[in-house]
């Protein structure tokens, strides 16, 4: 089932509401969402394309009518793959989870199916290890591969127990919680450093080694290969490790998604779009353990075999807590290309505008313009280029890690344009690790940056960033 292209963009241009009820879709069938983003793309610094929504057919089932109980303890797996399978049988539907805590094991999504989550369900990982494990390999929580027209809408939530997977650093949390921790069995590493959920108390291991089962943790919401995804209004929260991840799909919309987790969460990255075309994340709330909205272009030959990152629209969300508001990075060898960032905010993340890549990773940037940007109590920079990033799994030996690296992958951070921006409270304003090699063309202008220790520190100077009507300003009080 398949949107008629010509009838929305004629809607569209004539400024007209898409309509419920569409042609083509079949008795009954709707846009997903029937909103009308438009608007969004008006007066932008460069005309970018907007994403298709899913067309979902107007038949609905309740996952109780499969035999579920929101009660917290009944295993619900069977439940939802029943009702996925039975409502992809008849060409899809919505499949309504009402009020309710449903545990469940991992399960997939099919073509042109709706999962809605009404106000106050909340659809729960399994605490067990073992129930996410399948043909031997872990998998995401919710999953759909090679699909089209999926959404996942409502008021609910997606928790993924990521307490049970995620390793601990001892610096990043008080006594109390160190001993919370504890009391829940774990090991502890030999020098005292880290916590790992390995030997927990009324649970199995699915590794020999408490390092190889922290390698095993995985997404929580994932969509792979996949065309018109949408993502509205729902809760995602307390992932094993990244939590809401489209890749290589086209026609993705995230609209107002809460994703949330604590903010010492080991790599709980909130949205990564990784080699996508075609995105909008608009109306977001982001609150995580690591980068916030980080674009993710692939590593390598792999990366530049599967493209790169395009057409993307960023505007209107709010990123607290994170290692980087916005980010691209570390991965972007497949390239990042014709992207708009507008009018976000950012409140107490530990740097702005994160750019950061390594020798093997990188790519280059083009078309990339980033306007409208506020924050506030940034603990580190305002922006960041640093090309000598490499990501390490908690616990690892810095020795080898730049082992098998191809090096003539080289970050080429470049026609990246940013304006109107206001921070106040960062450490430091601007600050370039790197080159001119891999760091030039970039542009900042009209924007004021209120530090607390340096203005900026870039080695090369306008050959590496060009500002215009930049305005750094000391604060005290930090």
């Amino acid at each position: 089932m398949k949107t008629s292209f010509t009838l929305k963009r004629l809607l569209l241009l004539l400024g007209l509401p898409l309509p419920l009820l569409l042609p083509g879709g079949g008795k009954g069938a709707f846009t997903a969402g029937a909103q009308d983003y438009s608007p969004l793309y008006r007066d932008l610094s460069i005309e970018i394309a907007m994403p298709e929504l899913p067309v979902i057919p107007e038949r609905r089932v309740s996952v109780l009518d499969f035999g579920a109980k929101g009660d917290g303890l009944s295993d619900n797996a069977a439940s939802f793959k029943k009702a996925v399978k039975a409502l992809a049988k008849q060409g899809g539907g919505h499949l309504d989870v009402p009020a309710g805590v449903y545990l469940t094991s991992p399960f997939s999504l099919s073509s042109h199916i709706d999962l809605h989550l009404e106000k106050g369900a909340v659809i729960q990982l399994s605490p067990d290890k073992k129930d996410h494990l399948e043909k031997g390999k872990v998998v995401p929580g919710i999953r759909a591969s090679k699909q089209t027209d999926i959404s996942i809408t409502g008021e609910g939530t997606i928790d993924g127990n990521g307490q049970l997977w995620r390793a601990v650093k001892r610096v990043k949390v008080s006594d109390t919680e160190w001993a919370a921790f504890r009391r829940m069995g774990g090991t502890v590493s030999e020098d005292g450093s880290l916590w790992y959920p390995f030997n927990l108390n009324g649970f199995d291991n699915i590794a020999d080694v408490a390092e190889a089962q922290e390698k095993l943790r995985t997404h929580l919401v994932r969509f792979t290969d996949c065309e018109r995804v949408l993502v509205s209004g729902v809760t995602i929260q307390n992932s094993p490790k990244f939590h809401l991840v489209p890749q290589r799909c086209t026609d993705v919309t995230f609209d107002g998604v809460r994703v949330r987790c604590p903010w010492n969460a080991q790599n709980g990255d909130g949205i990564d779009p990784m080699q996508c075309r075609r995105v909008l994340i608009t109306g977001c709330i982001v609150d995580v353990g690591d980068d916030g909205i980080c674009l993710k272009g692939g590593v390598g030959s792999e990366g530049v075999k599967n493209g790169p990152c395009e057409d993307f629209l960023i505007v209107g969300n709010t990123v607290y807590r994170a290692h980087g508001g916005f980010v691209i990075g570390s991965e972007f060898s497949g390239g990042i290309n014709r992207i708009v960032v507008k009018d976000n905010f950012f409140s107490g993340t530990d740097t702005g505008l994160r750019f950061k890549s390594a020798v093997g990773r990188g790519g280059r940037t083009s078309n990339v313009f980033i306007t409208g940007t506020r924050m506030t109590d940034i603990g580190g920079e305002a922006i960041i280029f640093e090309t000598t990033y490499l990501d390490r799994p908690a616990g690892s030996p810095e020795e080898g890690i730049w082992k098998d690296i191809e090096e003539q992958f080289v970050p080429d951070f470049t026609d990246i344009h940013i304006s109107d921006l206001v921070c106040r409270g960062c450490r430091t304003g601007i600050l370039v690790k790197g080159t001119a090699q891999t760091v030039h063309g970039i542009e900042v202008k009209d924007g004021t940056i209120l530090y607390f220790g340096k203005g900026s520190d870039i080695p090369e100077g306008e050959a590496m960033v060009k500002m215009e009507n930049v305005v750094f300003r000391p604060i005290s009080g930090k």
